[in-house]
Parts: structure tokens; C-alpha cells; sequence
């Protein structure tokens, strides 16, 4: 039963009605909740208190409770929850904080329950305006429903207006629609060759041990970066990927050691013996090194990094593409290229071998079968016209017949 009591206001009028309900009792004391609202006229008073009712009983709303936080305060709320989550990595979070910190720019101070599909839509469409990449864009996005989801399930709001948001999409020119995008993504046989040269002759200390191991193992740089003595066992010619390095800001000094992307990238393989053969080569000047830098210093970090620098710390990702860029300039390859591209070199690689799809995502640690197929389609469609031609050469005297 509605009740109405008429209040003094500064509107056309000079009064405000005010409606009083009874909404559900509170949950954990039992107790009677009354739900007050105003409005010009009784029936708009009591559409306001009925919204307020409803939201309670459907989705245990509390508006009152929720008045006045903003995005930016649940977001601080579901930071806490997420990077508790199961197997979510420090350095997902880290990614993650990244992305926020793109969306508080756009509605920070938005109140939770003020929150609409074009507060979320317009800031997609600034960043597409702006120049950013379709990954970084859905990333943003993510996160932004991620923690509007932490908000319905936490009763700040009864749903989520960024559910049917959509992401630009860039209209592709002729030239792209025609280029190959994977080819860009993994150096030909000529482009390493040229790389590895370059190595030899303009590289600095263990350049010549981390690009050889990059290129013939797959390895992605955070894992290379984590290696230790223990993860190479020379006896067989395997590798063994345990774990991968994480290091916020760039500080080495503040390190971690994570898991690796995912629980497929654990991994053991063989390594061809050439390029194991320069391993062991690293590892007893690695060993000799670390006796001598003992005796220097008092804090010399000894966890047998098998990169390391001086003083014992590993090498971090930023330092093997800083050295990548250096040697890249001593070469004719004009492709975009970062540590990445050799993981992608050596799929190609194993794919001409004719390595089939589940042993090539197996040693590289993939499980999602998406990038590595696309790149073994690439050169396994090569090979198929490769061999046309072969069958053209061999057979062109029948042919001719």
C-alpha cells in the first residue's frame, strides 16, 4: 500500500508529493525497509519508489546503498577480486590495469548505476578515431565488461549496458585485402639467414646463443629470458619450459618468475644439436663468469640465469628487443619484426619439415590451434604449389606429348 505525503518545494508548484512503499525486508536483520521517492505528482512519485522496489526484489539493487559510486570506485573493488583469480597471471593484471587505465579517462567519475551503452560505444569509437589497434580496442572493452559484469553480480546495478557494444571495424584497402598479413609475420629463409649473419659479425656477447635459440626453438622472449642451467638437459639435446619472466616497469630487480601463457606452454623438447652444442658452450663461460662476479661482489644475484647480466640478474624481454632493433638495422629486412616473429619463423620451419599440426602446437605450447594453423596453411599452401611446379618440371615432356 502506497502512502503520500505532499512536502514543500522551490518548483512552478511549491510542493512535491512524496510516495512511501515497502520494498523487501533487509536480508540480513529482517527488518521492514521503507522506500521513499518524490515527484511532481503522485503518479510520478510513485513510478519512482516502484522502480526502486522492483529493482530490489528482481536484482537486490539498493539503489540508496549505491547512489554515489563511480566506475572508478568498483573498479578498484573488482581489481581486488580479479587478481585473485585462478590462474590469472601478474602479468594479465598488469595488462589489465593498463587498459583501465584508457577507460577512466572516458568515464571515471560516472556514477554506476548513471552508466549507458553510449558512455561505453563513444569511447570505443574515440579510440578507433584515434588510431588504436583492434587488439588494444577489444582488450579495452573487455575489461570494461568485465567489471560491469563484477557490478551486476554485486547488486550496484540491475544490468549491463555494455553488453551490445561493438567495436569499429577498419574497412580494408585493395593493397591489404591482396597482401599476405602471415607472410609479414615470419621471416623467409633468405630474411634469416641474413639475420643470423648478422648475428656473427655485428652481434654482442650471447647474441649469438639467444637469436639461434629463439629461431630453432620457438620459444617466446619472457620464457627465454626465465631459462636456467636446470632447463636444459644436453645429454638428449632438450629443452625444458617451466616458467616465464614477468618484470613490471622494466625493473629487473623486481623480477618474477610465472607460469608460462598457458598450461600447454609447459613444456619439454629437443632442440637441434648444433645450436644445443652452443648452449653448453654458454653455459661453462656462464659458469666460470658467475665464480669470478661471486668473489667481486657480495650481491651478486645467483640464481644461474642462463642470460644474465653482471651482476647475476636475467636479461628482461625489452633488453633482447632493444638488441634485436640493433642487429635488424644491420640487415636489408624491412619487415616490422620483434623476438616474436622467430616463434612464428619456427612454425614455419617445422610445417615445410611436413611436422604435423599437433606436434608443431605441442612444442611450441599453443592450445589454441588459431595462429598455428593459419601459418602452416600459409607454407603448407606454398609447398602444394611448389610441388606443381616440380610435377610440371618433371613430367613436361608427357605434358608435351
Amino acid at each position: 500500500m502506497a502512502s503520500y505525503t505532499k512536502v514543500k518545494s522551490s518548483n512552478k508548484q511549491g510542493y512535491k508529493w512524496v510516495c512511501t512503499l515497502d520494498g523487501p525486508p533487509d536480508p540480513v536483520s529482517g527488518k521492514r525497509n521503507q522506500i521513499s521517492r518524490r515527484g511532481d505528482s503522485q503518479k510520478e512519485a510513485l513510478a519512482r519508489a516502484q522502480k526502486v522496489v522492483d529493482d530490489l526484489t528482481k536484482h537486490g539493487v539498493d539503489a540508496k546503498k549505491v547512489k554515489n559510486q563511480t566506475f572508478e570506485q568498483v573498479k578498484d573493488e573488482w581489481l581486488v577480486d580479479y587478481a585473485k583469480t585462478k590462474n590469472v597471471k601478474k602479468s594479465t593484471v598488469g595488462v589489465r590495469e593498463g587498459e583501465i587505465k584508457i577507460i577512466l579517462r572516458y568515464y571515471a567519475k560516472v556514477r554506476i548505476n548513471q552508466l549507458t551503452h553510449n558512455h561505453h560505444q563513444n569511447m570505443l569509437n574515440d579510440l578507433f578515431e584515434q588510431g588504436y589497434s583492434q587488439s588494444s580496442i577489444q582488450g579495452v572493452d573487455v575489461t570494461a565488461k568485465m567489471i560491469m559484469k563484477y557490478a551486476v553480480k554485486h547488486k550496484k546495478r540491475a544490468d549491463n549496458p555494455f553488453v551490445d557494444t561493438v567495436i569499429p571495424v577498419k574497412l580494408l584497402t585493395v593493397e591489404e585485402i591482396e597482401s599476405d598479413p602471415i607472410a609479414e609475420k615470419i621471416l623467409e629463409k633468405h630474411e634469416l639467414a641474413e639475420f643470423l649473419l648478422a648475428v656473427k659479425e655485428h652481434g654482442l656477447p650471447m647474441d649469438m646463443e639467444i637469436f639461434h635459440l629463439l629461431a630453432f626453438s620457438g620459444l617466446r622472449s619472457g620464457e627465454l629470458c626465465a631459462l636456467k642451467d636446470t632447463d636444459f638437459f644436453l645429454e638428449t639435446n632438450e629443452l625444458r619450459v617451466t616458467k616465464t619472466l614477468y618484470c613490471p616497469k622494466n625493473n629487473v630487480k623486481n623480477y618474477m618468475l610465472t607460469p608460462p601463457k598457458t598450461k600447454g606452454s609447459i613444456r619439454r623438447f629437443d632442440v637441434i644439436e648444433d645450436v644445443m652444442r652452443g648452449i653448453a658452450r654458454h653455459l661453462e663461460r656462464m659458469r666460470s663468469q658467475r665464480i669470478a662476479a661471486k668473489k667481486l661482489m657480495d650481491n651478486y644475484h645467483d640464481e644461474n640465469f642462463v642470460f644474465a647480466r653482471s651482476d647475476g640478474y636475467p636479461f628482461i624481454t625489452k633488453k633482447i628487443l632493444k638488441r634485436m632493433d640493433r642487429l635488424l638495422l644491420k640487415t636489408s629486412i624491412t619487415k616490422r619484426a620483434t623476438p616474436h616473429i622467430f616463434r612464428h619463423t619456427h612454425i614455419s620451419m617445422l610445417a615445410e619439415a611436413e611436422v604435423d599440426l599437433k606436434t608443431i602446437m605441442e612444442r611450441v605450447g599453443h592450445d589454441d590451434a588459431k595462429t598455428t594453423l593459419k601459418i602452416y596453411t600459409h607454407v603448407t599452401k606454398n609447398m602444394k604449389k611448389n610441388a606443381t611446379e616440380r610435377i610440371m618440371k618433371e613430367f613436361s615432356d608427357i605434358l608435351q606429348i
